[in-house]
């Protein structure tokens, strides 16, 4: 029964000299001087250096449908999702209180009109008056007083058709006014595009008064424009007409592609700070130095033709700053930067390490461009051993 301990000891100890005596054999076949690390080859590939920002997808056409007529709305024909045409009719607002406006204006038109007839009259008669009482002044039937009287009577009564007149005008440019109005109360489309919000109901009461009440959004779903947030840091890369491309989390894997079309020179304007610690959409608030990142707006256009791009999508955008095919690449992580070179560690094939200089091109920020100091195929230690 004691004997069976004392044997499983005594294999143990044996099994662990063979392991020992095996690694020693194998530590004296390395060659002299390895450095045991990772090793990374110089291969050819595509590069792409880019700066990368994340924006937003709008219409780059649309507008804002208001009332410029108060009441209430009668009808409202369109939805959200409707396409439309320019000149469809969109909305009626109740137009009691226009048409009211107009009849009373044509009233006031009408009576006006009157008064000037009689005047006209009137005038016709005080110029017979005059005609007459110069007549019996020839004649010497009549004193001059007379003469003067009815020559006055006359200038009279035409100043009063002058400002009949008058009054017509003013009346119908108030008129015009008053029918602009009432047409106001029946909306039509400005533009063709699709209904993409509505902010009013049927029943809903406008007050045009104060301000211009919105009722809708008519936008035109292609092109889109991509509003990217570039940061200060990289935005001098950024120039009007680069390539550039950009992904959406519904689209997969799918690619847009597109250029730059603007780049506004002013950032958006911060937001005041709320209790709740927010700030502006256009700019990031370092946590630890309490300062901001300042982000200036790109523009891009894309055309959409299928309506696979939706307002407000989420977009990742990668500023294309150049792009070399079947170059020399190796990891930035096999380089190390010493007063402004790069140094690679070399490992020969008898297994020695070489430091030599790099001269690089390109870079996507894993990878980098390799245009002198290495070729095709040499390993590079890297990690623990790139470093010694």
């Amino acid at each position: 029964m004691r004997r069976a301990p004392a044997t499983r000891h005594r294999l143990l100890l044996g099994g662990f000299a063979l392991l020992s005596l095996g690694s020693l054999l194998a530590w004296s076949t390395l060659p002299l001087g390895a450095v045991p690390a990772n090793t990374v080859t110089v291969t050819r590939a595509d590069i792409e250096s880019s700066v990368t920002a994340l924006g937003t997808l709008q219409p780059r056409r649309y507008v804002d449908v208001g009332a410029q007529a108060s009441g209430q709305i009668r009808t409202l024909h369109v939805e959200a999702g409707d396409t439309v045409r320019k000149g469809q009719l969109l909305v009626e607002i109740d137009p009691s209180t226009q048409q009211a406006r107009v009849d009373a204006g044509r009233f006031s038109i009408d009576n006006l009109k009157a008064q000037l007839a009689e005047q006209r009259a009137q005038f016709k008669l005080a110029k017979q008056q005059l005609a007459r009482q110069r007549s019996l002044a020839d004649a010497g039937a009549t004193r001059e007083e007379d003469v003067q009287a009815a020559n006055a009577q006359l200038s009279v009564t035409q100043a009063r058709i002058d400002m009949y007149q008058a009054q017509i005008r003013q009346a119908q440019a108030s008129l015009r006014s008053d029918e602009a109005e009432l047409g106001y109360t029946r909306i039509y489309a400005p533009m063709d595009g699709t209904v993409v919000a509505v902010d009013a109901r049927e029943g809903q009461t406008l007050n045009a008064q104060q301000q211009t009440p919105l009722i809708l959004r008519i936008a035109k779903l292609s092109p889109m424009t991509v509003w990217a947030q570039v940061s200060e840091a990289d935005i001098g890369k950024v120039k009007p007409g680069m390539t550039a491309y950009f992904t959406t989390l519904a689209g997969g894997k799918r690619r847009w592609s597109s250029r730059v079309r603007q780049i506004l020179p002013i950032p958006p304007k911060p937001l005041e700070q709320t209790s709740s610690g927010g700030g502006s959409p256009a700019s990031a608030t370092n946590g630890a130095t309490g300062t901001q990142v300042v982000q200036y707006t790109v523009l891009l256009d894309v055309e959409n033709p299928d309506g696979a791009l939706m307002a407000d999508m989420t977009t990742q955008v990668f500023f294309v700053a150049g792009q070399a095919s079947g170059v020399l690449t190796v990891p930035l992580a096999a380089l190390d930067e010493r007063d402004g070179m790069h140094i690679a560690q070399v490992l020969a094939p008898d297994g020695q390490v070489q430091p030599r200089q790099v001269r690089t091109g390109l870079s996507d920020r894993l990878r980098v461009q390799v245009l002198d100091g290495l070729g095709e195929g040499e390993r590079l230690l890297i990690g623990q051993g790139s470093g010694g």
